[in-house]
């Protein structure tokens, strides 16, 4: 399914020296290049308004004061592009089909003694803004330099500008010390599972009880993929595959969003699901994420609930028809609500190409629901009127 393009190997010097905090220029002044869109092409080489394929994979995306802002991780060329070798890439758009490159909104440290030093895993940064301290927010999952997905850290940078530049905080494992709001009786006894062999009925069990939680007590909980929920009342949420990529926690953010409060949750322990993109619809919370196959794609997950807190139903595939049960060759990302449009709601997801990775495609398609259920149908061509 990998295929490379000449268009990147043109390209990849000029990706290569985006200028950190560079200005964000109105994309509404500069959509005279030939080809400004008036519609979604799914997983076409997409444009921004200096005809560069836009650089923001595994992103997230922030509307504010008119404007929506895109973050995601800034890839390169070749089997090594996965790393993060420039940092996380900013853009903006009036209508979310016309991008403007705004530069590196944070890079990579040249201190090789950073933590997000040149050559880090840095992997889907999302932003959120603080009204009552005015500072935008970015958390994202950090891989330490040199030690593969060994870390499993979430990063934390901030800024008092949408763009940038972020300053980088620091990382850490969260909800060290603390137990999850329903193991109301927990042991430490993790002892009585050694002798259990993966993926065995009994093995599952003990993952189901807490297993991971347990042997990650004292140091914190896995973080990998990850977003964040921002909900009516202002509280902001984390949402983070952990316990090796087999459940979900969603854990409280402080109310200036730079730390965790220590209260959080599981979902469908030993689920097996990653790649999670949380939204509310009707007071209800849906979440949809991926299974775990590698940078292969699978099946999508939907779940419903209530209270962000649970009990959370499983939906099943919200795509539908040809290539579904591979989510359209793509993984989650993000689910955006188009503001100014009622019940409108777009599905962000990525075709990862790890041979190439700058090759990656966006996978933009809109949610409809059926029964109170999300469904996502793939389609070639489209713009916004779908929710009108």
């Amino acid at each position: 399914m990998v295929k490379s393009s000449f268009i990147y190997l043109s390209l990849v010097v000029l990706t290569s020296f985006v200028l950190m905090g560079s200005t964000c220029t109105s994309n509404a002044k500069k959509t005279s290049t030939g080809h400004g869109y008036a519609a979604f092409h799914p997983g076409e080489i997409w444009l921004d308004t200096d005809s560069v394929h836009i650089n923001a994979h595994g992103g997230g995306i922030l509307f504010h004061e008119g404007t929506y802002y895109w973050f995601g991780e800034h890839k390169v060329a070749g089997r090594g592009g996965n790393r993060a070798m420039v940092g996380v890439s900013c853009y903006s758009s009036s209508d979310l089909m016309n991008w403007t490159s705004c530069g590196i909104a944070l890079p990579v440290a040249t201190d090789t003694l950073s933590e997000i030093t040149k050559g880090c895993v840095i992997e889907r940064p999302k932003v959120i803004y603080n009204e009552k301290t005015g500072m935008f927010v970015m958390w994202f999952h950090l891989e330490l330099k040199d030690q593969g997905y060994a870390a499993a850290r979430t990063g934390l940078a901030i800024s008092d500008k949408v763009s940038g530049p972020y300053t980088y905080v620091k990382s850490f494992r969260p909800n060290a010390g603390i137990w999850p709001m329903e193991m109301t009786n927990p042991s430490r006894d993790t002892g009585k599972y050694n002798h259990l062999k993966w993926w065995t009925p009994e093995w599952r069990k003990a993952v189901e009880e807490g297993l991971f939680v347990q042997y990650d007590f004292e140091k914190g909980q896995m973080s990998r993929d990850m977003t964040l929920f921002v909900d009516d009342d202002g509280k902001a949420y984390h949402i983070h595959s952990a316990e090796e990529n087999l459940t979900l926690h969603i854990s409280e953010l402080t109310p200036d969003y730079q730390d965790f409060t220590g209260k959080w949750t599981r979902i469908f322990p030993g689920g097996h699901n990653e790649a999670p993109a949380l939204f509310k619809r009707g007071g209800k919370y849906y979440l949809i994420a991926s299974g775990c196959t590698g940078w292969d794609p699978n099946a999508a997950r939907s779940f419903v609930s209530n209270s962000i807190w649970g009990p959370w139903e499983a939906l099943g595939n919200p795509c539908i028809g040809p290539d579904s049960a591979l989510t359209f060759q793509s993984q989650s990302t993000y689910v955006l609500p188009v503001q100014g449009k009622e019940d409108a709601y777009i599905f962000m997801a990525d075709r990862w190409r790890p041979r190439n990775p700058i090759d990656g495609r966006y996978i933009w398609l809109p949610i409809s629901f059926e029964d109170e259920k999300p469904v996502i149908e793939f389609n070639e061509k489209w713009d916004l009127s779908v929710f009108e």
